[in-house]
């Protein structure tokens, strides 16, 4: 028996590489005989360089960087086994988590840490950047990026514009002439799973600003000085894209990405499974496990597992999501490709117990999905399927 396991991670709790290590054991405990192949995965989100990195047989690299408050961060990037392709997540660099919470402001916050990421990421020939826009501390509209890797952002006395998103207000011009030209070369995808414009009531500021410490009266300064970015970019860059979907993600580094590279914005399931060559990998299995710390509504509309079951569903192949918590509308991941949901909590457990004792859960619960298999394929075998 082949068995493919390709969870998500458990946020707070798991890594995606320590819940595939987990629900290996389980399988083994039930069917010893089995092959079981660990395809940790992501959307773009929190751990996807990890999944990646460990699906291409890559290495992550260690880099210090300016983190969203101007200080510096200790942050990573991947790079593939083939070393063609880099993978790098702004929130390890850009991120809320980052910042405490009584500090968070998004007019001050910046990208610069992201942009030295892809810096570094080019200073390794990569061909092939992935970049996971998710969790950002940031309002910049991917200024901060941009300046990193050359671009200047003038006031009108030709001074460049301090840090964060509410320096925007002051832009005047964008001087291209120092932007890293291998910018150029290299094939950019980036894993977006909104739609948000740049600006306005379902814009960067709007959205997402009061996530981030911002004030209605932030929200509202911020949003003008995208707008003013908005058009002074356009007119530097050629490119109208303040209304594309995806350009407000993460406070508009979806924007700065599609204005100052070739970048293309994708949902980030997609992406990764992509890159792992998940379909060729997914071939000739009987039967695929995913996961992730909570299914519920939110799940069906394209996060991690649904992208699973739909590829495994172009081979035939039945899916069962294993996952911390089934929430309110699970079960619509059923119309979704999904054969069958399970909880991993065997009853019901504080939220500190269960994350503590989430490997033995996930063994347990892994273990108890193969039992029923077991008994189903013995049904299959004596004839007594009702």
């Amino acid at each position: 028996m082949h068995i493919i396991v390709a969870p998500d991670s458990y946020k707070g709790s798991l890594s995606a590489l320590a819940v595939t290590e987990a629900m290996e054991r389980g399988i083994l405990a039930v069917f010893p005989g089995a092959t079981v192949t660990k395809l940790p995965i992501a959307d773009g989100g929190e751990g996807t360089v990890e999944a990646l990195v460990v699906a291409t047989g890559g290495r992550v690299v260690k880099k210090t960087v300016i983190g969203p408050m101007g200080d510096h961060v200790e942050s990573f990037f991947g790079l593939s086994g083939d070393k063609r392709t880099a993978f790098i997540e702004m929130a390890a660099a850009s991120g809320i988590t980052l910042v405490p919470k009584h500090d968070r402001d998004p007019r001050r916050s910046t990208t610069y840490g992201t942009g030295e990421l892809i810096l570094a990421a080019l200073e390794e020939n990569v061909q092939n950047l992935i970049i996971g826009i998710g969790g950002s501390a940031t309002n910049d509209g991917g200024v901060g990026m941009a300046q990193a890797l050359g671009a200047k952002f003038l006031k009108a006395d030709g001074r460049e514009i301090g840090q964060g998103g509410a320096a925007l207000s002051e832009l005047d011009s964008i001087d291209l002439s120092k932007l890293d030209a291998r910018l150029k070369k290299v094939n950019i995808m980036v894993a977006c799973d909104v739609d948000n414009p740049l600006c306005g009531s379902k814009g960067a500021s709007a959205v997402y600003g009061p996530q981030k410490g911002a004030t209605p009266e932030m929200v509202a300064q911020l949003d003008q000085a995208l707008q003013r970015y908005a058009d002074i970019a356009k007119f530097a860059t050629g490119k109208d894209v303040a209304n594309c979907p995806g350009a407000g993600a993460a406070g508009g580094l979806g924007a700065g990405l599609l204005f100052f590279t070739q970048a293309q914005l994708r949902p980030g399931v997609e992406i990764v499974l992509e890159a792992i060559d998940f379909a060729q990998q997914v071939k000739g299995a009987e039967l695929v496990i995913t996961g992730e710390g909570n299914t519920d509504f939110q799940t069906a509309y394209g996060k991690a597992p649904v992208g699973v079951a739909k590829v495994a569903k172009q081979f035939n192949i039945p899916v069962v999501c294993l996952s911390g918590g089934l929430g309110k509308g699970a079960e619509d991941t059923l119309a979704q490709g999904i054969d069958g949901l399970m909880s991993i909590l065997p009853r019901p457990m504080e939220l500190e117990q269960c994350i503590t004792n989430a490997p033995d859960l996930v063994e347990a619960a892994a273990s108890r999905v193969c039992r029923l298999i077991s008994i189903g394929l013995k049904m299959t075998d004596t004839k007594k399927i009702l």
